[in-house]
């Protein structure tokens, strides 16, 4: 959203720090941040930390501390601002022309010069290897890339696109190296060479990442202000074992995800050298659909699911006061929500659901599955999933069954369409409206769909973006969350809020967390809080 405007308003407001920390110390030993993220390769994902296949929030924040971009999301939010660019701006009132100049000296972490080659090489190579991940997505609007010089890069773009400053701060448009990166190829493995403000070495046991220890990298140019010397991110099997060890000062920060009745303990009962801070978050939770899958394929199924699931009281048994219902893909607190499920649909209403499903002839109990992730969102998933397979069958409706997977094997499943029902978390990848609409429904999207709505993708989606005052958009989303309220090719469940814990000699916690559930480490030191 460089477009020369403000943040948007609903988001700035929540940008807002909740404490402010000072200090900053000499101390150089590493900053510990626990996480329970997992990071595995398997076959089905041999290359995690590939910048054209990553896109999780666990594998973002790895290569947000090792890759540069040529713009970032400063400090706080807000419009982007250069980071391996000295300038950027479109060069063209239709926002189709997108000129960016790097900074003079910048180096990979190796020596070796960053030029506008390997931007070029990095940004065609995404949209080369176009993994099923959904990545390649982000920078699908791109038609050429041109550059001029060392140091000049231009992107033509298909369509205009305000968001494009935002898609160029994100992991997916990471600077590479020729020489360390196959243009068609995915790297498998865990490895990862940039000019970001860190360097990585990675412990492994198995197939899976126990530590990842960041070393600030001393020939680091950019925009970006480092608080430490060194940070380790210890991946934990969940929310309990990462209390364990903040509790035992094994590690200084938990961080991703701390679960309800954590946070419920720490804030009731308060331990002393231990700091519980909220930050703003814009993390959704929906239920997807395989709309080709029988089970689901028949609209007034996924219509008669959006009558019956009662949002509020999943939440009140689940996540208390860390979560609010959701009645739209975009989230209350982004310009351009609208309430379109209870607007369609109101209150939990059975007898709405089973006519709905009676008119389309429809015979009940519909039988249904709803698959989850074991170990990605955090501990109280599945306790999410049974309540909501009782709402589904105290309807008299639906026979529900709940099934759960580990995340290797649950989203290249997923992918695939094994899943008529499944569910899923989005933390979007910039504060912008588009970005909780085009992941679901463009094309190439992250659920790899087959429910296809050709206006919504030919023309709404489109409009949207030809806006660069992103509140002007407004009237184009809400066309599209009521197209999607009536389709129902996802469920929105809640929205939730973020919440970190850290040694009370722990400073810049406030601002290691933003509102897209980025871990900013640089934030991060030691000192007087």
């Amino acid at each position: 959203m460089n477009r020369k405007t403000l943040v948007l308003p609903a988001v700035a407001a929540l940008l807002t720090p909740l404490l402010a920390g000072c200090g900053g110390g000499d101390d150089s030993r590493a900053i510990v941040v626990g996480t329970t993220d997992r990071f595995e390769a398997t076959e089905d994902a041999p290359a995690p930390l590939d910048p054209a296949f990553a896109y999780d929030t666990g594998a973002w924040n790895i290569l947000r501390q090792t890759l540069q971009t040529l713009m970032h999301v400063p400090r706080g939010g807000g419009a982007p601002v250069p980071e391996a660019a000295q300038s950027c701006g479109f060069s063209d009132k239709e926002s189709e022309s997108y000129r960016c100049k790097l900074r003079e000296g910048l180096t990979f972490a190796d020596g070796t010069p960053v030029t506008a080659a390997d931007v070029k090489f990095s940004v065609e190579r995404v949209l080369a290897i176009k993994s099923d991940n959904g990545t390649a997505a982000l920078l699908s609007n791109i038609d050429t890339v041109e550059t001029r010089g060392e140091l000049e890069v231009i992107f033509h773009l298909k369509t205009p696109d305000a968001t494009f400053p935002y898609k160029l701060s994100t992991p997916v448009a990471g600077i590479l190296s020729k020489a360390k990166y196959d243009g068609k190829a995915l790297r498998a493995g865990f490895d990862v060479d940039g000019s970001g403000p860190y360097t990585l070495k990675t412990e492994v046991s198995g197939d899976a990442v126990t530590k990842f220890v960041f070393t600030k990298n001393p020939k680091y140019q950019g925009d970006i202000t480092l608080r430490n010397d060194k940070v380790e991110l210890r991946s934990f099997a969940d929310a309990a074992a990462m209390d364990k060890a903040l509790r035992a000062d094994d590690i200084d920060m938990a961080a991703r995800a701390m679960s309800q009745p954590q946070i419920k303990d720490l804030t009731e009962k308060p331990q002393e050298g231990i700091n519980l801070t909220e930050v703003p978050g814009l993390e959704i939770r929906y239920l997807g659909f395989n709309t080709k899958a029988p089970a689901v394929k028949e609209k007034a199924v996924r219509q008669a699911m959006a009558s019956v699931v009662d949002r509020g009281k999943l939440i009140e048994q689940v996540y208390g006061p860390t979560a609010q219902p959701l009645y739209s893909l975009i989230p209350s607190s982004v310009t351009g929500h609208a309430t379109s499920f209870i607007d369609t649909y109101g209150e939990p209403d059975a007898a709405k659901a089973a006519k709905l499903l009676r008119d389309a002839g429809v015979k009940t109990p519909v039988p249904v599955t709803l698959n989850y992730t074991t170990d990605h969102y955090g501990s109280e998933t599945a306790e999410e999933f049974e309540a909501l397979g009782a709402q589904l069958n105290a309807s008299k409706l639906f026979d529900a069954k709940i099934k759960g997977t580990e995340w290797s094997k649950f989203r290249p499943a997923q992918k695939r369409g094994d899943y008529a029902v499944y569910g899923l978390g989005w933390f979007p990848d910039y504060p912008d409206p588009d970005n909780y609409i085009a992941p679901f429904l463009d094309s190439d999207n992250f659920l790899n769909t087959p429910y296809v709505n050709q206006s919504v993708r030919d023309r709404l989606i489109p409009q949207s973006r030809r806006q660069a005052d992103r509140t002007a958009a407004t009237p184009v989303f809400e066309q599209i969350q009521k197209i999607v309220a009536k389709d129902v090719p996802v469920l929105p469940l809640w929205q939730g809020k973020q919440y970190v814990a850290a040694r009370d000699d722990v400073t810049g916690v406030e601002w290691a967390l933003n509102t897209s559930s980025d871990l900013l480490l640089w934030e991060l030191g030691r000192g007087t809080a």
